[in-house]
């Protein structure tokens, strides 16, 4: 979801059997608790580490999805060591009241939203990148570290850490971890899952474990690691992470090619899939995005006509050049209209230039929008895109449609004026029905951005009511009284 939203709501949602428990919703501790755990976090934390001003807890009250918080939080607190976010954990498993980890806010699914007499939790001044060992390939790292600070960081001793969410500038490793965040990279090297190690982690009663050791294998037990990797915050509160690293890849080199039919382009996409020349980077921009992106941008230079864009693009150190030359061969005998070749990085930044637009042009179509994030096998994704068509022609909206082609993962946004009960209305309806058609095609209603509370009214229909149950159990053993980010997730 992105930019001005009317909070809509797209049905109810199922809260789970009656009673106690993770599936509960979250209800506002008493006064006394309240006061009593205030009173427990100055005490235990240094000075300036505890925040009570209304106007401040206010402006950390909500993610970037815009999704409104379902209550007001009682406190912010910055912990810069494990020990002081186990002391936090601690006094709030004693009174009862509820934690919402935060890390840079950038979610988009209301996941870091306030809850009722909350106490929210930042990671920003946990922001240490403690080690980065060029040998063993790994960055041991605290939650609050900023994505690109990361990747810059270890660039510079030669290394690589793949995962690149949209927010990279902006969002935290932390984040990251609790939505098991993607990118467009996602294609060649996989998600933020398979470049953790091992965590630290405080449990919600204060405890503060190891997932795993740092070893590249590791099978003594369950998967603790990733267990707690997208679980947005709701089993334990990740103090540090160890995370592998690759060697430095070559330069971005690409191909940005624009077609008469969605068809044509998905078409291309799966040649280059099928190729020997594996792309690390694989997206498609389909026509109402496009549009879009002529009236926001008029000097993108984007033609007239063209009802599909792929951005194809290679960072193989070795045979680079030959990936290029394929994609551009694909491109042409499957009839692009337009094939722009770039092999130095200059060229290729203005080449991204349109993807990088898709949001804000689409949110200016008509002043708000909802961005999805469900993923399909791809041999599915030609239903999809077509029966996002109709449900775009049945609810009276536009919705656009791009994202990474090469792994099944799109995000369709549906454009609609927020200061219309009418179009928000028929937003909440569109939001209901793809999340459904999402599931009917064997797919998610969540490749990347997580449940929060946005999207779960939909977990039953995915999930089940037996694996529901199961992942509902597991929150209880591990967060008994349900302070950890209830109501999100599950």
């Amino acid at each position: 979801m992105t930019g001005t939203r009317t909070p809509v709501d797209p049905g109810p949602v199922d809260p789970g059997p009656a009673g106690p428990g993770p599936d509960a919703p979250a209800a506002a501790p008493d006064a006394a608790a309240l006061a009593a755990v205030v009173a427990d976090l100055r005490a235990a934390l240094p000075a300036g580490a505890l925040v009570t001003d209304p106007d401040a807890l206010r402006a950390r009250a909500q993610d970037g999805s815009a999704t409104p918080p379902t209550g007001e939080p009682v406190a912010l607190v910055l912990p810069s060591t494990t020990a002081e976010v186990s002391a936090v954990l601690r006094a709030a498993h004693a009174h009862g009241v509820p934690v919402v980890p935060q890390g840079a806010l950038s979610g988009l699914a209301g996941g870091a939203n306030a809850v009722p007499g909350a106490i929210l939790l930042s990671t920003a001044r946990m922001t240490e990148i403690r080690r980065i060992d060029p040998v063993d390939q790994v960055a041991v790292v605290q939650p609050g570290v900023v994505t690109k600070d990361l990747v810059d960081a270890v660039a510079a001793r030669g290394l690589f850490y793949p995962p690149d969410p949209a927010s990279y500038a902006q969002s935290t490793i932390g984040g990251n971890i609790a939505t098991n965040a993607g990118g467009m990279r996602c294609v060649k090297y996989g998600v933020t899952r398979d470049f953790v190690r091992s965590l630290e982690v405080v449990l919600a009663d204060g405890e503060v474990v190891r997932t795993s050791p740092e070893t590249v294998k590791a099978v003594a037990g369950l998967d603790l690691t990733g267990l707690v990797v997208g679980s947005e915050g709701t089993l334990a509160v990740v103090t540090e992470a160890t995370l592998g690293l690759l060697p430095a890849p070559g330069p971005d080199r690409g191909v940005c090619a624009t077609f008469a039919t969605v068809a044509d382009a998905l078409e291309v996409a799966n040649a280059i899939i099928a190729s020997p020349h594996r792309p690390s980077t694989l997206e498609l921009l389909d026509g109402v995005v496009l549009a879009s992106l002529v009236a926001y941008d008029p000097e993108a230079g984007l033609p007239a006509g063209a009802e599909a864009m792929l951005l194809a693009i290679t960072d193989e150190a070795v045979g680079g050049v030959e990936d290029v030359a394929a994609y551009e061969v694909i491109a042409r005998e499957h009839g692009a209209l337009t094939v722009d070749v770039a092999h130095d990085e200059q060229r290729l930044h203005a080449l991204l230039r349109a993807r990088r637009a898709f949001n804000p042009a689409m949110r200016a179509v008509r002043g708000g929008s909802i961005n999805e994030d469900v993923a399909v096998p791809r041999t599915r994704l030609p239903e999809l895109l077509e029966r996002l068509g109709d449900v775009s022609a049945q609810v009276g909206l536009p919705i656009g449609t791009g994202g990474h082609v090469g792994d099944g993962n799109l995000h369709p946004v549906i454009a609609f004026d927020p200061a219309d009960p009418a179009q928000v209305a028929a937003a909440a309806e569109a939001h209901a029905r793809i999340l459904g058609l999402a599931v009917e095609l064997g797919g998610t209603v969540t490749g990347e951005h997580g449940i929060g509370t946005e999207k779960r009214f939909a977990l039953p229909t995915e999930l089940g009511d037996r694996v529901l149950q199961i992942q509902r159990g597991i929150k209880q053993v591990l967060d008994p009284r349900n302070i950890l980010n209830p109501g999100k997730k599950l």
